[in-house]
């Protein structure tokens, strides 16, 4: 039974380090000023930001393990678990960790947003790899929040917390944007593998038992998380994975109906459940339905 270290406030994990936390629901650890620190493998119930200047430390993740090197942003949320079990080993760290409980954001506008962050949702295999001037606008960034923690709590301290998170949030966001940029050829192979994945599909006949393909069948095929994923082929084709995949099975039975088979049967042979299923999803891709579609091809 792996030993687990329950986070649920962000005193706990800055605890286990030895360290004292200036505020009950925000905690910014500078890890040169903890090493050496032992393992840990954590549950959490807080976000968390993770980077390290000099690392080579193999970390499970979920169901996964990821050699987590310099330059390499994890980001964890409430209910996930990551880290590395103690085996009494202690390791010297440099680089940063911010904790953020989500009471902190009640009430903000963070609070409804901090969703759209997929980043959150992402497997370790998709962790974020910074640039040398990515990395150092971070560590800025933990020495203003250290910095705010240093002073003396106010009513408006914590708004200011939040503001600098959302920020650093924000950047991580723009760093995800651009290494989806710089891996483009990298995306393109995995576009083609999606492809390749629908044919695969369909030439099984795997729609027959179930049903239409989906986002999360098509990431997990791919060794993705359904986030990461969709977020790849929308930052490559400008489309979603869901209505790539929309756009395939149309295609697919545009197909059908040109060699003279019937609605229903093509919707059947596609999984849908029913007829007007098909009916519904034509006439939003293609504006016209499948029985206009076809007299068109009559002209």
């Amino acid at each position: 039974m792996s030993k687990i270290l329950k986070i649920r406030n962000v005193s706990d994990y800055s605890g286990w380090l030895g360290l004292t936390d200036r505020h009950p629901l925000v905690s910014v650890v500078d890890y040169a000023k903890a090493s050496p620190v032992r393992h840990s493998l954590n549950n959490y119930s807080v976000y968390g930001i993770f980077f390290h200047d000099e690392a080579d430390i193999d970390l499970d993740y979920g169901c996964g393990k990821y050699d987590y090197k310099k330059g390499t942003v994890i980001c964890v949320a409430p209910g996930q678990i990551g880290g590395k079990e103690d085996n009494g080993e202690r390791v010297k760290l440099t680089g940063w960790a911010l904790l953020f409980h989500p009471d902190l954001l009640h009430g903000t506008p963070l609070e409804r947003t901090i969703r759209t962050y997929s980043f959150f949702d992402y497997r370790i295999n998709e962790a974020l790899h910074m640039t040398e001037q990515e990395h150092d606008l971070l560590v800025s960034l933990m020495h203003l929040i250290s910095d705010e923690l240093d002073k003396r709590r106010d009513e408006l301290q914590d708004t200011i917390l939040v503001g600098y998170i959302g920020l650093v949030l924000n950047y991580c966001q723009r760093f995800y944007n651009r290494q989806f940029l710089t891996r483009k050829i990298e995306n393109n192979d995995i576009l083609t593998r999606f492809d390749d994945l629908l044919r695969s599909y369909y030439e099984q006949k795997q729609q027959l038992t179930l049903g239409l393909p989906t986002v999360q069948y098509c990431a997990e095929r791919l060794c993705m998380s359904a986030n990461y994923f969709g977020d790849l082929v929308k930052k490559t084709t400008g489309d979603t994975a869901s209505n790539y995949i929309r756009q395939y099975v149309i295609q697919q039975a545009k197909n059908m109906l040109a060699a003279g088979c019937g609605t229903a049967q093509a919707a059947i042979d596609l999984g849908f459940q029913y007829p007007q299923h098909l009916s519904r999803m034509f006439k939003r891709q293609t504006g016209i339905t499948p029985s206009e579609y076809c007299r068109q091809l009559r002209r």
